[in-house]
């Protein structure tokens, strides 16, 4: 009969048990902080407070380095190459003996995408202080990439519009339109050669967007597990939670 009773209270934990999973382990985490801080617990403000200013201090200093000269040019894991479209034309032109014109016009579509991001700080600010307690509890007990994938979730819709007009602008401003008209219409001219005509605004604008969500990527991880990056006392302990995760 003992055992039949004890069973029954297993069986009736099990659910609880599940559901609590998540809270039980930030209730944990909080004690760990707690008994370091003197403080009984951290508040639902403070925790939301903490992840957004350091995804808002992280996102702003990964833009700032893609906006600036070479941000993109010079960042291999960024760099914008060009779409396959293009590299036969690429080819061909170096074949030809002009490989500056090709250099010329790979380093301006970079350019235009250097341009183009200064537009992302302000969604990504909008996005993040619009955050939700719910929002940013799952991104700070979630996946190390949680961050980047709530910010393409909630941005990648009005960033394309931001950047796409501005990406438009900017290759005609540093002179990649001239350029690359002047590539397409030479190779166009080559015998027994498939004419090209690609949309280098949409390839730009997409690859100015994957390079930003690349890099908030590489901020992110380093938030969560570079203790040196946390640069407040709130961040330190907020951060603390996902620590003992």
């Amino acid at each position: 009969m003992k055992k039949l009773l004890l069973s029954l209270m297993v069986a009736a934990m099990v659910p609880a048990a599940a559901n609590a999973q998540l809270g039980g382990l930030l209730d944990k985490a909080k004690n760990t902080v707690s008994s370091a801080t003197g403080k009984s617990t951290l508040s639902n403000t403070e925790i939301g407070n903490g992840l957004k200013a350091a995804l808002q201090e992280g996102v702003t200093k990964q833009v700032s380095k893609l906006t600036a000269v070479d941000g993109f040019y010079k960042n291999e894991a960024v760099k914008i190459l060009l779409p396959e479209e293009l590299q036969k034309v690429d080819k061909k032109m170096r074949q030809m003996g002009m490989s500056k014109m090709a250099d010329e016009g790979l380093l301006l579509l970079n350019r235009a995408a250097e341009d183009a991001v200064k537009e992302a700080t302000p969604i990504f600010v909008n996005a993040i202080t619009s955050m939700s307690f719910t929002d940013a509890k799952n991104i700070l007990m979630g996946a190390d990439n949680s961050a980047t994938a709530y910010l393409q979730k909630t941005t990648s819709t009005p960033l394309y519009s931001k950047f796409s007009p501005v990406v438009q602008t900017s290759l005609s401003n540093v002179g990649a339109d001239v350029i690359w008209k002047s590539i397409i219409e030479k190779y166009n001219s080559f015998p027994l050669v498939a004419k090209v005509n690609p949309d280098l605004t949409d390839y730009v604008t997409d690859k100015a967007m994957d390079g930003v969500f690349k890099m908030i990527t590489v901020e992110e991880k380093n938030i969560r597990t570079n203790l040196s990056s946390r640069t407040s006392d709130l961040l330190k302990k907020v951060f603390a939670l996902q620590d003992k995760k």
